[in-house]
């Protein structure tokens, strides 16, 4: 019981977050730099994932894609992740929640985030470059 009650704790807290976020951001137009992209003028991988997620929660995908198709395209694994955490969290064995992947599946991820943090700085992929 304690564990689902820090749980929805937990989750409540974060939907204050990001309600109190969004909100401010709205009104005054503040968003989260990306110190990254102010230093090089470049893009990260990370770039546009605030927007990307908010362009979810009001179930405009085609915008999410827009702002970091990345985090657009492996929100199923986050998914995932998240619902097999809550799962290990809940249960009363022991477990790591490392396991909830494979290795090759954390490599992967890393492989192909570096590869879209290069590929989104190429001209010719600048439709990969948030709005």
């Amino acid at each position: 019981m304690k564990k689902i009650t820090k749980l929805i704790t937990f989750f409540i807290l974060l939907l204050i977050i990001i309600s109190t976020y969004k909100y401010i951001n709205e009104k005054y137009n503040i968003g989260i730099p990306c110190i990254f992209h102010k230093i090089t003028g470049l893009y990260c991988p990370g770039c546009g994932i605030t927007r990307a997620f908010f362009a979810l929660l009001e179930l405009d995908i085609t915008k999410a894609f827009h702002e970091n198709a990345l985090f657009t395209t492996c929100l199923p694994l986050v998914i995932i992740y998240i619902t097999n955490w809550i799962k290990i969290c809940l249960n009363k064995e022991k477990k790591d929640a490392s396991q909830i992947f494979p290795k090759s599946i954390w490599n992967l991820l890393l492989i192909l985030t570096i590869t879209f943090g290069i590929i989104r700085n190429i001209n010719y992929f600048s439709w990969l470059q948030p709005i």
